[in-house]
């Protein structure tokens, strides 16, 4: 009999699990012949997610959870996930509903049937999101692709199962910076994407603001590419190039008019070039404070608890 592992991260979602428990046990008890277990990672929520996640454990058998001793972030919780949990397929879920669990059958056929190494969901719309983070979320996707030449596509997320085999390759990658759409998109296989309707969340706010997603894009493009170094260097010659042009054409008219006008102009024209060379300065710092957290190889998560079944 095969075994189908639900992995959820959870933080602060005390008002959506009773109902993601609910929904998710009566569509995989629709599966024949198939055993499960749910394996909550509390990311050290602030509410009562992990008195929930006890009682859930403590009624059902097949319920399990880590606790983690701070908010360690998403990447971090699904990683433990698929370290700890047993199962032959392995399924990354979202507490609040956004990932249709009426798809697990349709994903476990596409595995177990049609012999695919992973099933993803890929979301049709962005429903219920503003005008603002639309553009933005399908502007990042553009350019993620452009700069680091892997297939991340807009709609594509976190919500898959997963044979063991790919599981196992995504635990061999140990990076300390993780961004999980890139290491999906990196360790390949034949992938099937179903698509859904986005949804509202059945409870509770979310999480993402704008300016945790932009820190997030951030660290996908500089986990999964390196041309932004590249392109540094290449506007910083064009610049050299041009204001060493300016330069001598400015103080050539400054020495016969000696006029305050084209000296503020000169002024700006420096203060530009030296913002841009503090933004590639900045650029350079990113990728050397990701080496320097890799090379401290301090741990991913931390667990604080966890129910005695599955410790």
């Amino acid at each position: 009999m095969d075994k189908i592992s639900v992995i959820i991260p959870c933080y602060n979602e005390e008002e959506s699990l009773p109902m993601f428990y609910q929904e998710t046990v009566k569509e995989l008890n629709k599966i024949d012949n198939v055993s499960y277990e749910l394996l909550f990672i509390d990311d050290g929520s602030s509410d009562c997610t992990i008195q929930i996640l006890k009682s859930l454990s403590m009624k059902d058998k097949d319920c399990h959870y880590h606790s983690f001793s701070r908010n360690f972030g998403k990447e971090a919780a699904m990683f433990a996930g698929l370290q700890k949990v047993t199962g032959d397929y392995c399924v990354i879920m979202d507490a609040d509903l956004q990932h249709p669990p009426t798809l697990l059958a349709d994903m476990y056929h596409a595995l177990k049937v049609e012999k695919y190494d992973c099933c993803a969901g890929k979301r049709l719309d962005r429903r219920g999101e503003g005008a603002l983070r639309n553009f933005l979320s399908r502007t990042f996707y553009k350019l993620i692709r452009s700069l680091s030449n892997m297939d991340m596509n807009d709609g594509s997320g976190d919500f898959r199962m997963m044979t063991r085999q790919v599981v196992d390759a995504i635990l061999e990658m140990k990076e300390y910076n993780r961004y999980m759409k890139g290491i999906f998109s990196f360790v390949g296989f034949d992938t099937k994407w179903v698509t859904f309707n986005n949804a509202d969340r059945v409870a509770g706010e979310t999480k993402w603001n704008l300016k945790s997603l932009f820190a997030y894009a951030f660290e996908g493009i500089i986990s999964f590419s390196t041309k932004p170094l590249k392109l540094a260097g290449i506007i910083g010659i064009l610049l050299l190039f041009i204001a060493g042009f300016l330069g001598v054409v400015m103080i050539a008219q400054l020495l016969m008019q000696n006029g305050i006008k084209d000296f503020l102009i000169l002024l700006e024209i420096i203060l530009v070039l030296s913002s841009l060379q503090m933004i590639f300065i900045s650029i350079l710092g990113q990728y050397l404070s990701k080496d320097y957290l890799e090379n401290k190889k301090r741990p991913i998560y931390i667990i604080k608890e966890s129910d005695q079944n599955h410790a």
